[in-house]
């Protein structure tokens, strides 16, 4: 599974990458709407976890464009807004599922898994 990581926040990024790479995912880091876009229309991905406050834009504007490109990437929704506007804007537009920080990095890496069920097994394990 290849994973893109999309956040601004330094510190998390390197906490989510370290906790996903120890799962044995291969990820890649970027912590600018610009970047994010860059590596979507240039590389596949399994997963996008995707923050919606980046310092160039909206998150939210680049679960937009994957989903033009390939509409059966996962997206996981981290972020500080936490209304039920938000939740169900990001779920309307493609995500997969929404993570309001902060949060604990073994739920995160059992949500990625869920989701990979999902999308690849059917919900069964294998």
């Amino acid at each position: 599974m290849k994973i893109l990581i999309i956040e601004d926040q330094a510190e998390l990024l390197d906490s989510i990458y370290n906790a996903l790479t120890k799962e044995n995912f291969i990820c890649e880091i970027v912590e600018t709407k610009r970047k994010a876009e860059y590596k979507i229309y240039t590389f596949d991905y399994d997963i996008l976890i995707v923050d919606i406050n980046l310092p160039d834009g909206s998150g939210l504007d680049i679960i937009k464009q994957i989903k033009n490109i390939n509409s059966r990437v996962g997206v996981i929704i981290i972020s500080a807004r936490n209304s039920l506007n938000h939740k169900i804007e990001g779920l309307e537009i493609g995500a997969d599922d929404y993570i309001t920080k902060p949060f604990d990095m073994s739920e995160l890496i059992a949500r990625v898994k869920s989701l990979i069920r999902r999308r690849k097994f059917s919900g069964e394990e294998r």
